[in-house]
């Protein structure tokens, strides 16, 4: 399996950081509140001197959909969504032990980062890449959206898109639930600095893997000189 940034949108965003980590051997039996609170502790602590939207993580990411021609305050970034409902709810929602981590350290981090369901996606590759147009993608409601030709999606070797406006959504389809043993989590950033946060933001998930699962990992920062991310044998 492969999963990888196509070259254009190397070449369009080089600022990109970005890392991901394969883990086999999750499932929802496990209880990671407590790690969870923690990290969430964190975001509310540095929400309480500024919103969200003064973040440097979020404001990048809010350029980066403007040159898509995404309107930023109408399409969030995941982080800034989840990072909002923080500051306004004071808590995030409950979904699967293992996303439920990593929406609590994407606040932390104030960075976007996607948990697939690897056995949902259709192999070899996965890539992020502008659409053709002809995706298509399932909204947790189970409708059908095609994304528009030049949206940043997921796109696996079907046609699928797993995701929406790059890091704003994602699929239903490759949704972790219940039945999930195995999953691709990608962590994503576009300010000044992430090239160093994000190895670090993935290196508390696959800890964070480890002591609640005992699962195997596989990991890999991506680059445009090393794009690729083979994994999974």
């Amino acid at each position: 399996m492969r999963f990888r940034h196509a070259d254009t949108i190397w070449a369009m965003f080089p600022e990109l950081a970005s890392a991901a980590l394969y883990a086999t051997g999750v499932d929802a039996r496990v209880d990671t509140a407590p790690r969870a609170a923690e990290y969430t502790a964190r975001a509310l602590d540095r929400l309480a001197g500024a919103t969200e939207g003064e973040f440097p993580e979020v404001l990048a990411w809010r350029r980066t959909f403007s040159r898509l021609g995404v309107k930023p305050t109408q399409y969030r970034s995941a982080s800034e969504s989840l990072l909002r409902r923080l500051r306004k709810e004071g808590t995030l929602p409950r979904i699967h032990p293992l996303v439920d981590l990593c929406n609590a350290l994407s606040v932390a981090y104030a960075i976007p980062v996607a948990v697939l369901d690897v056995d949902r996606v259709a192999w070899p590759l996965l890539e992020v890449r502008p659409a053709a147009g002809d995706e298509t993608y399932t909204a947790f409601g189970g409708g059908v959206e095609h994304p528009a030709h030049g949206e940043v999606t997921f796109v696996d070797s079907a046609g699928r898109a797993h995701a929406r406006r790059w890091t704003h959504r994602q699929s239903g389809h490759s949704a972790v639930g219940e039945h999930t043993r195995r999953v691709l989590v990608v962590a994503e950033a576009m300010h000044e600095g992430g090239a160093a946060i994000v190895p670090e933001l993935l290196k508390a998930v696959e800890e964070e893997i480890a002591a609640h699962w005992g699962a195997g990992t596989e990991t890999a920062v991506l680059s445009a000189s090393a794009p690729d991310f083979v994994f999974g044998g």
